[in-house]
């Protein structure tokens, strides 16, 4: 086994300060091509969802904080530790984007070192872990799991599975159950950020057989082998209770999805498709790794438009380079083992994101390589050492290759992370990069017409539609543009399209809550009171709806009612607009004093003190 035949530098004292200063620069690389991140602001892509949005998250941490988090499916997952993590950096932060981001970059920063840490305890070779740390931290596929706000559960997870990683082979050098429970609680800490980390079972297996040595292809199933090494029926043994985490995650994970209306249905992408899509996406990935350009945060799914030789050739490509690695495997040593277990590194732990359960809409997305990606770099960096042995030509030639790559590398980093900077320029990027992308034209609309950008916003949605006729979210936001230009019956056509083209509660929600307005608009109150209502069936803290309901009550005379529904608007989610219709209503219902306190809380949270009494106005006269 490895760790029974370390190098004595690797024990050191020299090596151990070699190895500290290493770390440092990996931290300073990755600090300093993240280091604009800070000025970079939330999107509106699950940031809404996680952050800005979100009163659970807003409220810090506390015991009921930590209650929702374990009970929660919110944003169709189930994973309370990267919602505590999101609790704490508000009560760190509030609202201010740089400090959730920063965070976002420390995690990665320790990633970067754990992964350097790990290789070169495993494996006691210095430079080729290190060429695997620098290139995982300077990546540009990493931008996404890094500079979006709403990626935490990536490099959380990510934290958690390294740790575990580093927990077996600490349990292998000298095994104890103490040991074994720390990678089991790591791994649990790590399904419970997110579940991509699901594969670790497999990874260890990998792991076993390189670069730890444990696994030898062909030893018989004894209680062990002649070497010392473990049976492969024990060393599957060890990793059931791993596997019984994996299963219950992955049950959990499925039921928290279909709850959220993630997953989509057969009819809309096929088994076919969604295998096409899988096989094709293999090759993607590995072309976006080794050349990182027109990177995007959406890939739109191409359901059945992929051509036949597109897929033959990803389909031979995979069937060529596994069947090339199996043959070897039986002819080299377990020196070269690194190829066999960085290539099914990188096969096995993209099943997950594959899409053949299909989550979204997206073709593949660079942040399912932040784990994957190590793999291939496996078998690159490693491949390369091999390749330079002890020439000094060839380790001159090596090092001054890489020294030029990773500044290439940085340099895309540094460029990617501004893309992220605004929903704006992200949006307009993807639009740019990729072709057919409904979803960005959807966000990009979004943005606009947050921004008072009315006729711009609709012809982003309109392009949606053309795109992607039975988009929902394309007809939701159109809706929107044709209430805010006063075309109030086209707006109830593109509300009611959305109850027809998905089951998606939160859309069905936010699609009623606009019929409610259009209907209100077109003074049909009793079918605007029912559009209401069935806005909070399906989602009972739907502020809007609350402040619909409080309208047509307090255009009924019922103050009372008025005021309790602004009440419960403004706990959900307090604004300048909920409190000055609160404040109205309980001064018509004889409560001059509450009225007053109201007034008062509308004018200290409010950026715009005269548009929120124009908005009231407005509402009251409709």
């Amino acid at each position: 086994m490895i760790f029974q035949n370390e190098p004595a530098d690797a024990r050191s004292a020299s090596s151990t300060k070699r190895n500290l200063i290493l770390c440092l620069l990996l931290v300073a690389g990755s600090l300093a091509v993240y280091n604009t991140v800070s000025q970079n602001g939330f999107v509106n892509y699950d940031d809404d969802t996680y952050i800005v949005a979100n009163h659970n998250v807003q409220a810090g941490l506390s015991w009921s904080t930590v209650r929702w988090a374990f009970t929660s499916l919110d944003a169709a997952n189930w994973h309370p530790l990267t919602w505590l993590s999101h609790a704490l950096d508000y009560q760190l932060f509030k609202a201010n984007p740089a400090g959730h981001h920063y965070v976002n970059v420390l995690l990665h920063a320790i990633n970067v070192v754990l992964l350097f840490l790990i290789l070169f305890g495993a494996t006691g070779r210095t430079w080729p872990s290190l060429v695997v740390a620098a290139i995982f931290a300077v990546h540009p596929l990493n931008v996404e799991s890094v500079a979006w706000a709403s990626e935490r559960k990536n490099v959380l997870s990510m934290l958690f599975l390294l740790l575990a990683l580093w927990a077996y082979q600490s349990y292998v050098r000298k095994p104890g159950i103490g040991r074994y429970g720390i990678m089991v609680v790591c791994f649990a800490c790590g399904l419970m950020s997110k579940p991509q980390v699901i594969t670790f079972p497999f990874i260890l297996l990998l792991w076993d057989y390189w670069p730890l040595r444990r696994l030898s292809i062909g030893s018989k199933s004894a209680e062990s082998n002649r070497d010392g090494t473990p049976s492969f029926s024990w060393l599957l043994l060890e990793k059931v209770p791993l596997l019984a985490l994996s299963l219950t995650s992955a049950l959990v994970t499925l039921k928290a999805q279909k709850s959220g209306g993630a997953v989509r249905s057969v009819l809309e992408y096929p088994l076919g498709v969604r295998v096409e899509n899988g096989i094709a996406a293999y090759l993607g990935y590995m072309g976006k790794l080794l050349w990182p350009v027109r990177l995007a945060a959406m890939y739109p799914h191409p359901g059945n438009s992929l051509s036949a030789g597109h897929i033959a050739v990803a389909a031979l490509f995979v069937i060529v380079m596994t069947a090339m690695i199996v043959a070897f495997l039986g002819q080299a040593s377990q020196q070269k083992g690194y190829l066999a277990a960085g290539w099914f590194w990188f096969l096995g732990t993209l099943v997950p994101m594959l899409g053949l359960v299909q989550v979204g809409h997206q073709a593949m997305a660079d942040r399912y390589m932040y784990l994957p990606m190590i793999g291939l770099l496996l078998m690159l960096s490693w491949g390369l050492a091999d390749w330079a042995g002890g020439h000094r030509f060839r380790v001159a030639s090596l090092a001054g290759v890489c020294v030029l790559v990773l500044g290439l590398l940085s340099v895309l980093t540094y460029r990617q992370v501004a893309f992220w900077r605004s929903s704006e320029s992200l949006w307009s990027h993807a639009i740019a990069v990729t072709k057919g992308n409904f979803i960005a034209h959807v966000n990009l609309g979004e943005t606009l017409i947050n921004h008072g950008r009315t006729e711009e916003a609709a012809a982003q949605f309109r392009a949606a539609t053309r795109i992607r006729p039975n988009d929902p979210a394309a007809h939701l936001n159109l809706g929107t543009c044709e209430r805010r230009q006063g075309d109030y019956a086209s707006a109830l056509v593109e509300d009611q399209a959305v109850l027809r083209l998905t089951s998606d509660k939160g859309l069905h929600a936010y699609a009623f809550v606009n019929l409610g307005s259009d209907y209100r608009h077109l003074k049909d109150y009793a079918r605007a009171k029912e559009s209401y209502q069935a806005a909070l069936t399906l989602n009972p803290e739907t502020a809007r709806a609350y402040i619909g309901l409080g309208v047509l009550a307090q255009r009924d005379g019922q103050f009372g009612e008025a005021a309790k529904n602004y009440s419960r608007a403004v706990e959900l989610e307090p604004s300048d607009v909920g409190y000055l219709l609160l404040a109205q209503a309980l001064q018509q219902n004889g409560q001059a004093a509450a009225s007053q306190a109201a007034w008062d809380q509308a004018r200290r949270i409010s950026p715009d003190f005269d548009h929120a009494q124009a908005a009231v106005r407005e509402l009251q006269t409709q």
